[in-house]
């Protein structure tokens, strides 16, 4: 079974979706099979995949309308597929309201159709709500994307404490599999500040690969391209990389 790793962060850009694309991209690139699942109404992973068919998408997988495997598409980047997201997932977090089990939704869609992957990384919506809740509880790990700018810890507390929930409750095998400073700019003293802060809150959890803020890695979405794809000699694509090989050795 491959590793199911939820991207969660309640903020909204933190580089949840960035680190999605370009971590899975980069496993892939290390002939790692990865399956992204875009649980963002928003579905910014989808479109920065350059994916255009999302029927079906999780939407309908959810509803149990379809199955996983009719959902999955190609991104074109070797080893890397997708789950896409449509703006109907919405609904969702209505029509999981006061149904038996709802937090195992997601669970049970993913349930025996993942044996061709080495990686799921499932990209959550930036709050904490129904699809958020059955990410963690169908996730192995988590990783939390965290910015190295003013507020970068603000709701961190809260994310960690609904872990914490989640574990007790539904998913006692959940652990906190890494934090990632994302965002960085070497020029300022306040971001040299809050990389100190964050590892000093997790000592273990932070990844020493940071993240640098690169335009060529804010350009690549609207390409429809990972940034190993759009500009690989890129400071950002080479972070990626050096990100996912960190990844690998802590798999191991």
């Amino acid at each position: 079974m491959p590793e199911i790793l939820a991207v969660v962060n309640q903020k909204g850009g933190v580089g949840k979706t960035t680190t999605t694309i370009n971590l899975g991209a980069a496993l892939g690139a290390l002939e790692r099979r990865v399956l992204i699942v875009d649980s963002d109404r928003q579905g910014n992973a989808t479109r920065g995949l350059g994916v255009d068919d999302v029927d079906p998408s999780l939407y309908e997988v959810v509803l149990g309308e379809s199955t996983l495997e009719e959902a999955i598409r190609p991104t074109g980047f070797p080893f890397l597929d997708i789950v896409p997201a449509h703006r109907d997932l919405v609904g969702v977090e209505v029509e999981l309201v006061g149904q038996d089990g709802w937090e195992k939704t997601l669970q049970k869609c993913l349930a025996g159709g993942l044996d061709a992957y080495d990686f799921v990384f499932i990209d959550c919506p930036p709050s904490l709500g129904h699809l958020t809740v059955n990410a963690l509880v169908a996730a192995d790990k988590v990783v939390v994307p965290i910015q190295c700018e003013y507020f970068a810890l603000e709701g961190i507390s809260e994310l960690v404490h609904t872990v914490s929930r989640v574990r007790a409750a539904m998913n006692p095998g959940l652990a906190i599999g890494g934090v990632l400073l994302t965002m960085y700019d070497d020029r300022t003293n306040l971001a040299r500040d809050v990389v100190s802060e964050v590892r000093a809150h997790f000592p273990r959890e932070v990844y020493n690969t940071i993240i640098p803020r690169n335009v060529r890695l804010a350009e690549a979405p609207s390409h429809g391209l990972p940034v190993l794809d759009y500009d690989i000699k890129s400071r950002g694509a080479q972070a990626y990389l050096a990100l996912a090989q960190e990844h690998l050795e802590r798999a191991a």
